[in-house]
């Protein structure tokens, strides 16, 4: 997985972001003012920025002025939503714009995308005996492919990305098949059902209060 960059101000915010970090598997560091990023920057190495833009002493505008030349992803998550900051942001450099309030279950599919597009991501994850090589949409148990649709795929994804928060039904029609989905949500446990015997994970994928579902990964909290 990643690691992280969180610059945010507000300390209630910036600890809610990075614990949703940490259950999916992502590190992290903390920043609460523009000028403490160059110094994290100087001795570690990012593979993304999440960037509020009204932050204490440099702005997040004039701090992606000065780091825009490391190549480093950025997303901005800030209050200012009108159509001239998402250009300026844009405009520097920006990779996505996140506007607050927002959903977390958002902001890690849309960390998912940045990374994947800027292929510093881990390509491959080993679960037991499975590997999941997402950027080839490939899957092998002990070595041998595992024949997954395109739909199966999407949401081992899903569980991967989001593993070990509890998705329900509906969030994760949503988020594999899509915002326009308007079927019966039980297809969700039909499919399901199918990963479970083609991995070999019965115990892995868990069903949590009967309505979502979580990836529990072996060595993670």
């Amino acid at each position: 997985m990643a690691t992280i960059l969180v610059v945010e101000d507000e300390k209630p915010i910036n600890d809610l972001i990075t614990m949703n970090l940490r259950l999916v598997g992502h590190q992290f560091f903390k920043a609460f003012s523009g000028m403490e990023v160059p110094p994290i920057l100087e001795r570690e190495k990012i593979d993304l920025i999440l960037l509020d833009v009204m932050l204490p002493e440099l702005d997040g505008f004039e701090l992606m002025r000065r780091i825009r030349s490391l190549n480093i992803p950025v997303i901005f998550i800030t209050a200012k939503d009108s159509l001239a900051d998402r250009i300026t942001g844009f405009e520097l450099g920006a990779d996505d714009y996140i506007i607050k309030p927002f959903e977390i279950l958002e902001m890690l599919a849309r960390i998912n995308v940045v990374l994947r597009r800027s292929t510093k991501e881990q390509s491959a994850l080993i679960i037991d005996d499975v590997e999941i090589r997402t950027l080839e949409r490939q899957v092998y148990k002990l070595g041998c492919a595992v024949e997954l649709t395109a739909r199966e795929f999407e949401l081992l994804d899903v569980l991967i990305q989001n593993r070990n928060i509890a998705l329900s039904r509906e969030k994760l029609l949503e988020l594999a098949w899509g915002y326009d989905y308007e079927g019966e949500t039980r297809t969700v446990d039909v499919h399901i059902r199918q990963l479970r015997k083609k991995l070999g994970w019965e115990e892995r994928i868990k069903t949590v209060f009967k309505l979502g579902y979580r990836l529990e990964v072996p060595g993670e909290p």
